[in-house]
């Protein structure tokens, strides 16, 4: 185990009935507040007109910025941080799922930046102070609620990057199952697989004495598995609402990744190809990671060995480690394809025309991810693979 600073300041109000919190904690951060939230399915389902008057308690002015995309483009963020600056609003409040959360935490820093907010996310500008925010979640998936953590498009150069920042980690959260219990199945599917892969992405590593870390992410790894095949089958069961999004809270908050580093190569090989095609994020990790695990199985064979046996109960059998750990890859595509996961690219009509120039967007010349360093030939192959 590697030594850590762990810090989380996100005050997370969970359980049914908990939007009651939201005029407490808009008393604290101001009275002109931006609403950020996506296509409009918070106004179908009710949330949108309670979440206007818990900010009419609290004496809220709202401007509001609507139409998000499912992944979340610069000139959207751009358009909210100008909005910030002529309205003189004091705080971002994202009501949504995890894209209307990220471009939140985008407008809520961009609004304090002179210039193109895409300088952050490559990390050629610093991001030196931030509006406040706060989040009301309506998908459990990316685990932005309780992070600093956000991915962002420039839909002009085709490039889809991750950003963060200890100044854009929410200020408080509101997560009730019961406003996830309307979110569609494909939606619901993909915000499994994104859950999973965030775990999978602490999970495989090659840092020692981690027994505490790997129960941890063994544990949500295993209440998914039980609870998804439920919930696909039964979309409005709170109760199953309630489990998944724990676990996509704790997959994500920094909890797991303590004392180790984590790989998230698929991440950058799933932004690089979502840039391209604008294809949902869940989707696409739950094609790439069961090929990235083959990929690289024989860099840690124990590893995958106790990912079989104590997430999915592979039986020994007498077997190797090695055929051991492939039944457990095997499990994991059954299962994503039981749930309706996609598994291959072509799923979604992509062919082998735009590999390289998905390939370079990963690695920019360099190497990408900390389980195997994966060259361009490395992600090449994954993709090939995944085709």
């Amino acid at each position: 185990m590697r030594a850590f600073t762990f810090h989380n300041p996100t005050k997370l109000h969970f359980g049914r009935d908990q939007l009651k919190q939201l005029k407490t904690e808009a008393v604290k951060l101001g009275k002109s507040v931006l609403l950020v939230y996506g296509g409009g399915s918070i106004k179908r389902s009710g949330l949108y007109d309670q979440v206007l008057e818990q900010l009419e308690l609290a004496g809220c002015t709202v401007t509001e910025l609507a139409g998000v995309e499912p992944n979340p483009r610069l000139t959207t963020v751009m358009k909210g941080a100008e909005l910030c600056r002529r309205s003189g609003i004091e705080w971002v409040l994202a009501v949504g799922g995890g894209s209307t959360l990220d471009c939140g935490k985008a407008i809520a820093a961009a609004a304090k930046y002179d210039g193109s907010f895409w300088d952050i996310v490559t990390k050629k500008a610093p991001v030196e102070a931030a509006l406040p925010i706060g989040t009301v979640l309506t998908l459990a998936a990316t685990g932005s609620e309780m992070n600093g953590g956000s991915v962002i498009t420039n839909e002009e150069t085709l490039e889809k990057h991750g950003w963060g920042s200890p100044l854009v980690y929410p200020h408080f959260s509101i997560l009730d199952p019961v406003f996830t219990a309307t979110a569609p199945k494909e939606h619901t599917v993909y915000g499994i697989a994104d859950i999973m892969s965030h775990v999978f992405e602490q999970y495989f590593h090659h840092d020692a004495n981690t027994p505490v870390q790997d129960g941890f992410c063994e544990s949500i790894l295993r209440a998914v598995i039980e609870t998804a095949p439920k919930l696909v089958q039964d979309l409005e069961n709170v109760e199953y609402r309630e489990t998944i999004l724990y676990c996509g809270t704790m997959a994500l908050n920094n909890v797991l990744s303590m004392g180790i580093v984590g790989d998230w190569a698929n991440h950058d090989m799933e932004h690089a190809v979502s840039a391209v095609y604008d294809i949902p994020h869940g989707g696409g990790l739950a094609i790439l990671f069961p090929n990235w695990m083959n990929y690289v199985l024989d860099d840690n064979v124990a590893r995958f060995r106790q990912f079989a046996v104590n997430v999915f109960g592979v039986k020994e059998d007498g077997r190797s480690d090695r055929e051991i750990a492939e039944e457990g890859i095997q499990e994991l595509r059954r299962f994503w394809t039981s749930i309706g996961a996609p598994s291959r690219l072509a799923n979604y009509e992509i062919d082998d025309s735009r590999l390289e120039e998905m390939a370079d967007k990963v690695v920019g010349g360099g190497t990408r991810g900390n389980f195997r360093a994966l060259t361009m030939e490395d992600v090449m192959n994954i993709y090939r693979m995944s085709l």
